[in-house]
């Protein structure tokens, strides 16, 4: 019984920590609008300065991630007149999870009776402890807007939540991996 309280316990912990390290992606847009129309688009920047979080290698692999992406959508980079002006913004979040572990050790006795607790002319021992642990992340929420270079209106807006990846050698791959997450969900399908 102890053997499978234990397995119950880590198979908790490991659901926990799983769902946190998931990142989730939603977006809107305005359906009334023809996205194949737009052919080309401009980066206006980091709205509120928020750019300032990020060193220049990590701006310089999201400005090619999203390059690459709408270049699968038959769209090109320019600096006048685009039809779709891209703006993006960025918040990261110090966060702290908690785990909680307990061990349990069973009890030793004789109940006589049916049911819960202790019956007639029994006794029970057993006792439990519980382990806290926290570990402190980074949670970031990037957004990215997309206007129609000509009216100036919102026309689609994509946000990621995720954990923010520490290591600057894994940023290389996590970064145009998150970028594709997002413009999946564009209402241009990539082409291959």
């Amino acid at each position: 019984m102890k053997r499978l309280i234990n397995y119950f316990a880590i198979i908790v912990v490991v659901m926990l920590v799983h769902s946190t390290a998931f990142s989730q992606v939603n977006s809107d847009y305005d359906k009334s609008v023809d996205f194949t129309k737009y052919k080309t688009f401009s980066f206006l920047g980091w709205q509120k300065e928020s750019g300032k979080q990020l060193n220049d290698l990590d701006k310089q692999r999201l400005r090619d991630a999203f390059k690459s992406e709408f270049s699968q959508r038959d769209m090109t980079i320019v600096t006048d007149n685009a039809d779709a002006l891209v703006t993006l913004y960025l918040v990261v979040d110090d966060k702290t999870s908690t785990t909680a572990y307990t061990d349990y050790t069973g009890g030793l006795g004789m109940v006589r009776g049916v049911g819960w607790g202790m019956g007639v002319g029994g006794m029970g021992f057993g006792s439990s402890t519980t382990t806290y642990s926290e570990d402190d992340y980074k949670e970031g929420t990037f957004v990215m807007d997309i206007y129609d270079g000509t009216t100036k209106k919102l026309i689609w807006q994509a946000t990621y939540q995720g954990i923010v990846q520490e290591k600057a050698s894994k940023r290389d791959k996590t970064i145009p991996k998150n970028v594709a997450k997002m413009m999946k969900k564009y209402p241009v399908t990539a082409k291959k």
